[in-house]
């Protein structure tokens, strides 16, 4: 398992359980506990949890996680949603997708499409889907956040100018009550706009973002059409969001 798998997993393990401990975190991870110590402590150094004896506790900031460490966090997951979300594409179809890991696993099934428009605001998702001869790329400018998203005014402004067939929006939290939300609100925006560009609207987030609420809120339910999650989402808030009109889809 490479370092940044292992972080991945620590922080999953903390994220749902509150704490972890050295000892048992070396047996599950098959290494040794000054590896498990060394690791908890670049985490630590980060801000993403807490060092205690013999182990560590959340941190609950709210920060964001490095773009290199999301994407190791629940691979799998990602890959079914983005596969799912590549069958909802007609062919000639005008396509939104703001950023995020869950979005880049989407583009990853793209890349043998053709006759379709992609635009993007994401710097990884556009070196993806960049010299697919089949696939027109448009890339949004904007300011440069550290998840690889250019946001701001010039972004929507350039936004305006299209029309979407299907909009693809990440999110770092969606409930009932709160809608869709992220951690830095000029990304909010943008994505907002992304939703208003477009004629069907879709949600792509994994288990972990459902019931969450983070700092700046994207949009109530009201812009969501739909929904594509996995399977481990809680099913109550699964049920609460189709009851408020939203189309989910398991996977």
């Amino acid at each position: 398992m490479r370092k940044v798998e292992r972080l991945s997993a620590i922080l999953d393990r903390v994220s749902d359980s509150g704490n972890v401990d050295v000892v048992e975190l070396a047996e599950v991870l098959g290494v040794s506990g000054a590896t498990v110590r060394r690791d908890l402590q670049s985490l630590s150094t980060s801000g993403l949890l807490v060092r205690t004896h013999g182990g560590a506790v959340a941190n609950d900031v709210g920060d964001e996680l490095p773009v290199r460490m999301k994407a190791a966090r629940r691979q799998s997951e990602k890959r079914r949603i983005g596969v799912a979300a590549a069958a909802m594409i007609p062919e000639g179809a005008v396509v939104g997708m703001t950023g995020g890991t869950t979005a880049l696993e989407l583009a990853r099934e793209l890349r043998a499409r053709r006759g379709i428009t992609v635009v993007t605001n994401a710097l990884d998702i556009a070196v993806e889907l960049a010299g697919h001869s089949g696939i027109r790329l448009v890339v949004i400018g904007g300011i440069v956040r550290h998840s690889l998203e250019l946001v701001g005014p010039a972004a929507e402004s350039m936004l305006s100018n299209y029309h979407l067939d299907i909009a693809f929006v990440g999110v770092d939290g969606l409930t009932v009550e709160d809608g869709c939300s992220t951690y830095d609100e000029m990304e909010a925006q943008t994505d907002l706009a992304f939703l208003r560009r477009a004629r069907r609207n879709v949600v792509i987030a994994d288990s972990s973002k459902i019931g969450k609420v983070t700092f700046a809120r994207i949009a109530g339910l009201d812009e969501v059409g739909e929904l594509v999650t996995d399977r481990g989402a809680d099913p109550a808030q699964l049920d609460a969001l189709r009851a408020a009109g939203v189309t989910v889809l398991t996977v």
